[in-house]
């Protein structure tokens, strides 16, 4: 008998692009509609690199928030090479700082003041490792010659791999995993290890980038992978390992810099995050399995209580805007025009 209700324990996003000023303005109503909490990513320009920016981030978040909200943003720091032992014990003291995100120089967007060689950052990762406060992590390499698709296993040896020899008490995030490797590697982790995985590298493929010709709203980082990955990411969301756990990477950008000659990369999921999770669970059979992923893995990782109140998603079909409004412009929806047969019920 097919089910026509979900009730989910009210999930959150551990893996969140909100912009600023009139960018998220414009976005911030989608995210708090669909989710109690989010990781909110501090790759602005200038970064989110100390307690005093992230606080005031903070401020302008909540200020923007649609009247009645309850929606709480969880701070992250940005770190660089010059990230000190002492920023990092006052973050991790403040309450509002709730994990510090390693960007590889030059590998996603807004990511150039990202580390240029981890060793750089090891105070800083020694003390994140005595406070408990969790490493988030892009997970690329940056080099050259590595092949686009192959830089997040590269990464694996390269840079988790020593990183948690150096440092084995270091709670990590592998943020946005799309290989077979990475699941993997994620499983088999020594305590301290989880992943963050977005709907879009549950449901697509490559393949999904080049349909009909380039579709530039389904260009991520890291890029959608093989058939073969997805299938892993899928068994791994599905599993109920909670070491896995929902995380958009919903990443807006405007119509006319997605649809560039040089197009950014990231694809905008928050206002039908959870229908697309629930879309892929479905087509999993596995749809028992979506909580624990949304609503309970997360906050035990984080060390944070799960959420009171409840969603409710309810088969109804429905197709998703061509576009949305966005400031001077307007954002196209990953998957824009399809039809999805799950809706979050307001």
């Amino acid at each position: 008998m097919a089910i026509d209700e979900i009730k989910l324990i009210r999930p959150d996003d551990w893996h969140l692009h909100l912009r600023d000023g009139e960018a998220m303005n414009a976005v911030i109503g989608a995210s708090a509609a669909q989710f109690a909490r989010a990781i909110v990513m501090p790759n602005l320009k200038p970064p989110v690199t100390n307690l005093e920016q992230a606080r005031a981030y903070r401020d302008r978040i909540l200020a923007a928030l649609p009247a009645g909200s309850d929606f709480k943003p969880l701070m992250t720091l940005y770190l660089t090479d010059n990230t000190s032992a002492q920023q990092i014990t006052e973050a991790a003291a403040s309450g509002v700082v709730h994990g510090v995100k390693l960007y590889p120089a030059g590998a996603t967007t807004n990511s150039d003041a990202g580390v240029t060689d981890i060793r750089h950052a090891y105070p800083a990762l020694e003390a994140m490792q005595r406070t408990g406060l969790p490493l988030l992590v892009h997970g690329e390499v940056t080099d050259s010659q590595i092949d686009l698709f192959d830089r997040e296993h590269v990464f694996i040896d390269k840079v988790m791999i020593p990183l948690r020899k150096d440092f084995p008490g270091l709670r990590v995030v592998f943020e946005h995993i799309t290989t077979a490797q990475a699941a993997a590697y994620v499983s088999g982790a020594e305590e301290g290890v989880a992943a963050t995985i977005t709907a879009h590298h549950l449901l697509y493929n490559r393949n999904a980038i080049f349909i009909g010709g380039v579709r530039p709203h389904w260009y991520c980082l890291p890029v959608l992978k093989r058939e073969i990955h997805r299938q892993a990411l899928v068994q791994a969301a599905t599993s109920g390992n909670p070491r896995f756990f929902l995380g958009t990477d919903s990443a807006p950008h405007a119509q006319r810099l997605k649809e560039h000659a040089i197009g950014c990369a990231g694809c905008y999921t928050a206002p039908h995050a959870l229908e697309l999770y629930a879309t892929a669970f479905e087509i999993a059979g596995a749809l028992d399995k979506l909580e624990a992923f949304a609503s309970l893995n997360g906050p035990a990782f984080y060390r944070l209580p799960v959420n009171t109140g409840t969603v409710t998603l309810r088969r109804e079909p429905w197709t998703i805007p061509d576009s949305l409004p966005f400031p001077g412009d307007a954002i196209v929806p990953l998957a824009a025009g399809e039809t999805l047969q799950w809706r979050l019920q307001g």
